[in-house]
């Protein structure tokens, strides 16, 4: 389908990606919409346009590429590692500007060495922004969904909690939300006495009985919803949760954690700092980390670039790395990505791939280059 309306630096742009020898591919604008719906996260789901098909599968209006491009290199069984690239139309409800927009970027799938991928990846979006943005001061941000991960691991809490913080990264009012009521736990309340009393007692196979009953007795169908045992193992995990509270000293580690602003330069050493005062192990994460940043280093890649530790982004299939790219004094941001180890295993894929990437928001940079 031939595109219409796209910006005047498209050419320049397309020409990058060729020199990086990235691929270019198209995806299908109707995309199966349970991929979106079970992987992308909150942030996606709520904002996407959904439609039917005559069969009466979900179907939506491709709200990004990133699952797509993954989905269409597994379809096709094309060997790694491999860089596509694309440019097209997405849709979906945003705060600011049209819901029908351009965005454009490239994904590396299968690399092995994660360091020198990510290098490439923050040094492909800031290498091709400074072309199309010539002069412009480019601001670079940092985050790391495996260190976050870690540290929350390394504090021992139930792992409920563990996913429900993990899930919360990136969202700083979620995130508070969450430690609150760690901090200051709420029962659970509302249970009918008898289902009260099995859950505190343990016994599940006593609930789960209970259940069966309770649900025979109001003509509950477990094809319309969640069989006995499943709703038994969640109201354990719910006593669980609630009955769970951070003692201070590990909340302001979290707290101390979370506050860290750093030069990228000066992050190993935050963060081996910031470990070692805790008392916490944070490991391979941490290790790589440092690859990271050594990388970065002899890709020549600008390391005056800050990492945030609280800092991610609103998709939930991020893994390590996130980053986004503005202009110096704006808070548009131009480009995104980060890091998608488990993604394609997700989608399908029979081995697991590791992988990378980016996306540009071409009205956005369109609009710094009528601004400059």
């Amino acid at each position: 389908m031939p595109l219409i309306n796209l910006p005047e630096f498209t050419n320049d742009l397309l020409a990058e990606f060729v020199a990086r020898n990235a691929e270019r591919i198209d995806t299908p604008v109707i995309q199966p919409a349970e991929p979106f719906l079970d992987i992308a996260g909150e942030d996606l789901r709520r904002r996407i346009f959904m439609t039917e098909s005559e069969t009466g599968a979900s179907l939506c209006l491709r709200p990004e590429f990133t699952i797509p491009v993954c989905l269409r290199h597994i379809e096709t069984a094309t060997g790694t590692p491999k860089r596509y690239a694309y440019l097209g139309e997405v849709f979906r409800q945003r705060r600011d500007g049209a819901n029908e927009f351009y965005q454009a970027g490239i994904e590396d799938l299968g690399d092995i060495d994660l360091s020198n991928a990510d290098a490439r990846a923050i040094g492909d979006a800031t290498g091709i922004l400074a072309r199309l943005l010539p002069g412009r001061r480019l601001s670079v941000t940092l985050g790391d969904q495996a260190v976050f991960e870690a540290v929350v691991q390394a504090l021992g809490l139930p792992l409920g909690w563990q996913k429900r913080l993990i899930h919360a990264f990136g969202n700083m009012t979620q995130l508070e939300a969450l430690l609150a009521s760690l901090v200051s736990p709420q029962f659970v309340t509302g249970l009918d006495d008898d289902i009260a009393r099995l859950v505190a007692s343990g016994d599940e196979q006593a609930l789960v009985a209970h259940l069966e009953r309770e649900m025979q007795k109001t003509g509950y169908s477990t094809n319309a919803g969640r069989s006995a045992l499943e709703i038994a193992r969640r109201l354990k995990e719910k006593l669980i949760l609630s009955e769970t509270r951070l003692d201070d000293a590990a909340f302001h580690v979290l707290e101390e954690f979370l506050s860290l602003d750093v030069p990228l330069v000066n992050a190993s050493a935050a963060l081996s700092g910031f470990a070692d005062a805790a008392g916490l192990k944070l490991g391979n994460a941490l290790s790589r980390f440092n690859g990271r940043v050594a990388a970065l280093y002899n890709a020549g890649v600008d390391l005056s670039c800050d990492y945030r530790a609280a800092f991610g982004r609103p998709l939930d299939y991020y893994t390590g790395l996130v980053f986004e790219v503005t202009v110096e004094g704006s808070t548009a941001v131009l480009a995104g990505g980060g890091r998608f180890d488990r993604l394609l295993t997700f989608l399908g894929a029979t081995d697991r791939i590791p992988a990378v990437g980016f996306s540009f928001w071409l009205d956005r940079i369109e609009t710094e280059r009528a601004a400059a």
